[in-house]
């Protein structure tokens, strides 16, 4: 059992997921995923969780074990061009993961992920909440617009752009 773990996610001042998203970020953040959307066919997710529960960090949930779990139960994979990807924030931990579907993954490198995530950890250093998840989103959204353009097709928002809080 990882007593630093279970320390962090009971007790670790990055739980108050309020005051460092209030209204006007997450609205941000949204209108930044549906812009983003615009350029490119994939659909991005955004879900940020304050901290794992006591008995997912003694079962040994790690951070991209949760983002899995919430790609499944969000349904990010389930879109037409298997296109979704999911930006995941465990606050408590300072982790950040990405998962993208298959259609997506075979062309996006994890190295190009990992530039993402390196940016927006350097953004939640700084306690720059807000612009760090902006930073991770735009920095997608780019991504996605260079591996899977939009083709003037009118499209579906299949997924919702609201960050979701956790």
């Amino acid at each position: 059992m990882d007593m630093q773990r279970i320390t962090t996610n009971l007790f670790g001042a990055w739980f108050q997921i309020g005051r460092q998203f209030p209204k006007e970020a997450l609205d941000a953040i949204a209108a930044s995923v549906a812009a983003g959307e615009k350029t490119h066919r994939g659909e991005l997710r955004v879900a940020v969780e304050s901290r794992l529960p006591f008995a997912a960090v003694t079962d040994g949930v790690t951070a991209r074990d949760r983002a899995a779990e919430l790609f499944a139960h969000l349904r990010v994979w389930d879109t037409e061009d298997n296109c979704g990807v999911l930006l995941y924030v465990l606050l408590a931990e300072h982790r950040i993961e990405i998962v993208a579907d298959r259609g997506i993954a075979r062309k996006v490198s994890a190295a190009e992920w990992e530039a993402i995530t390196a940016h927006m950890r350097d953004e939640f250093a700084k306690g720059h909440f807000r612009e760090a998840v902006l930073t991770g989103v735009n920095e997608a959204g780019a991504l996605l617009a260079r591996h899977f353009p939009a083709d003037g097709t009118p499209r579906t928002n299949e997924l919702p752009d609201q960050p979701l809080l956790l």
